[in-house]
């Protein structure tokens, strides 16, 4: 299940303190068999719900703040914070992965750019070249 993944999304909710209770499990499995790289946000969903909270926010900020997470609480019902939630997690997983090319290119200890660019060259196909030979005015 985790070998290749770059992020995770610890979700719970927050009106079921229990589905809370088991996100120390995910995060131990998580990280025992994930890379260690792997970006990890922790998800409080059905943030409409606040009237049915079991799970005060600031509970699992200090969990997120403790196990090096980042945290949102979002709304899968109305939308609230969803796409903020998978940006976030995006952006970080870029950041990570863009320095570890940075570090694992050749000469790339992070001091200096590596020199070692390859050049992609696109060949027309076969299909571009014909365009190329039809005339425009076939008289």
């Amino acid at each position: 299940y985790y070998r290749g993944a770059v992020g995770a999304l610890l979700v719970y909710d927050i009106a079921k303190h229990l589905t809370y209770e088991n996100v120390e499990r995910w995060l131990k499995e998580l990280r025992d068999h994930a890379d260690s790289n792997i970006v990890i946000m922790l998800v409080g969903n059905k943030s409409d719900l606040r009237h049915l909270r079991a799970v005060p926010t600031d509970e699992a900020k200090a969990f997120a703040e403790k196990n090096s997470l980042s945290f949102i609480e979002t709304s899968a019902l109305d939308s609230t914070n969803v796409e903020v939630a998978f940006h976030n997690i995006l952006t970080e997983i870029y950041h990570i992965v863009s320095q570890k090319q940075i570090h694992d290119s050749p000469g790339g200890d992070g001091s200096q750019p590596s020199n070692n660019v390859q050049p992609i060259i696109v060949h027309p196909t076969n299909e571009d070249a014909q365009k190329k030979k039809v005339q425009c005015c076939n008289a």
